[in-house]
């Protein structure tokens, strides 16, 4: 429900030149596959220059567990001990807008975007092609099935 938004935004602010993206995950009580996987994408996009990093603040005990067993803590920083915004996190949090609504979208978009999530994830090492290779299949199926439904032609 949250992992479009938060693509979204982070293609925006990527785009505007930020080298340094912190998602704070302290109200957050469990991450999908989906949700990591939009994660593990934004750190690919955010470190594609060389110079830029995610880090994930407040991950919590459950939700480092889920980004560890999937390798991703690798691609992210998470909970780094020495983060320039680690001493003011509650004042920033003071002023920050309201969380993003979650985006709007229809089921072909949906689909495409659990599609991309879960390739990212199956990409990322040789354990996850195994975990997500049915997943991706399967999707992959959906995703084409919904594209004739709606007349449209299949994308590379």
């Amino acid at each position: 429900m949250n992992s479009p938004a938060l693509k979204a935004f982070s293609v925006e602010r990527i785009g505007a030149g930020e080298k340094c993206l912190v998602v704070d995950l302290d109200a957050c009580t469990g991450m999908d596959s989906t949700f990591m996987g939009t994660l593990a994408g934004i750190a690919t996009r955010v470190t594609a220059g060389g110079s830029g990093v995610l880090q994930i603040a407040n991950a919590g005990t459950r939700n480092r567990r889920s980004l560890e067993d999937l390798g991703l803590d690798f691609l992210m920083d998470i909970d780094p001990v020495d983060a320039a915004w680690l001493e003011s996190i509650d004042a920033i949090r003071t002023q920050l807008d309201p969380p993003l609504p979650p985006g709007a979208q229809g089921p072909l978009q949906q689909t495409k975007h659990v599609l991309e999530a879960h390739q990212i994830l199956a990409d990322t090492n040789e354990k996850n092609q195994k975990t997500f290779s049915t997943v991706v299949s399967l999707l992959g199926a959906e995703l084409e099935a919904k594209e004739k439904l709606a007349g449209k032609p299949k994308e590379k």
